[in-house]
């Protein structure tokens, strides 16, 4: 990894792994397709992923059900001068072929969205439909196994059993979110006609470092974020990271 010209910041912790891999991939595509890509963001908020991909000289539309996280999106594109490259699109992972059109895209994100999904099978494979063939596609999304052991370190056993027998992960009736295990999550993506080729582990050891171990040592915060690259791809640490990235290509269809 290439000096840093500033401190590592919790930011850098829970995302490294996931631009890491994203970025590795994306090399492939622009081999194939140009420098300049066709990005599809489902659920891309306020522009976390879709402004940086933008300043690298990529088109990227962000297809968000939020029209305040679409309002905030467009303030941070100006901000960083690449207003021109990013257009907000109101939509839902669902319906995306429909909004950006069917084949006509280079890179598919789909991060933190299946969890809250009502069909997440369905939206991805819909989904998946936006991409052209050999195109790439990013899965990040929550992972059982990580709430089972943060409740069980916080005490919360009977939350902790509850998501362990659930078919969704869920913690109890209050908690609406979704969660997969990584055979699962690999199962939907090959099933929505992608062929995967990576799945890392996305904050292992982060959520479970108390911040002020690592504000106290000015050091610690490099030194976990190496630890977190390394242990990424590695099991068993990744199939209890907190998150999972899957990286896949679509297959040609024909």
């Amino acid at each position: 990894m290439a000096v840093r010209s500033r401190p590592v910041t919790w930011g850098d912790l829970r995302q490294a792994v996931v631009w890491r891999g994203l970025l590795d991939a994306l090399v492939t595509v622009t081999a194939r397709a140009g420098s300049a890509l066709d990005v599809v963001d489902a659920g891309g908020g306020s522009g976390g992923f879709a402004v940086p991909l933008a300043e690298r000289g990529h088109r990227v539309t962000v297809v968000d059900p939020s029209p305040d996280a679409l309002a905030s999106l467009d303030h941070r594109a100006a901000e960083h001068g690449v207003r021109h490259l990013v257009t907000a699109r109101q939509g839902d992972l669902s319906v995306l072929p429909e909004i950006v059109g069917v084949g006509r895209s280079d890179v598919l994100l789909c991060h933190t969205v299946l969890e809250v999904v009502d069909e997440p099978v369905a939206a991805l494979t819909a989904a998946v439909a936006v991409l052209r063939p050999g195109g790439l596609l990013s899965v990040v999304a929550a992972n059982r196994a990580a709430v089972v052991l943060a409740r069980v370190l916080a005490g919360r056993l009977a939350e902790a059993q509850h998501a362990l027998a659930d078919p969704g992960g869920r913690c109890g009736g209050f908690d609406r979110a979704r969660r997969f295990d990584g055979g699962t999550l690999v199962r939907m993506v090959s099933d929505a006609g992608a062929d995967v080729i990576a799945v890392h582990g996305v904050r292992v050891f982060a959520d479970l470092v108390p911040a002020a171990a690592v504000d106290a040592d000015p050091s610690a915060a490099e030194r976990l974020l190496q630890l977190e690259i390394a242990a990424s791809s590695r099991a068993p640490f990744r199939d209890l990271a907190a998150h999972l990235h899957v990286l896949a290509h679509r297959r040609d269809s024909r």
